[in-house]
């Protein structure tokens, strides 16, 4: 398989943890705390998730261009 198909599904499931925490913290109960820690730290953890899901996003189209030209990594 490809690097770009890996780092593209790596991304897709970064993504989709870093959405459903930030969707638990929002819908989180009145007692402040989501998944055992606090509200704030974990909507701070769905932020860096979805830039670390972004982040892989721009390195797989980067790849993509790469392979396209031969130069596979």
């Amino acid at each position: 398989m490809k690097p770009s198909k890996l780092m593209h599904i790596a991304s897709i499931i970064v993504g989709f943890v870093g959405v459903t925490v930030f969707t638990g913290a929002i819908l989180g109960g009145s007692d402040n705390l989501v998944f055992g820690i606090t509200k704030t730290d974990a909507l701070q953890c769905a932020a860096i998730l979805i830039l670390i899901a972004i982040w892989v996003q721009i390195a797989t189209i980067h790849h993509m261009m790469l392979e396209k030209k031969g130069e596979i990594i």
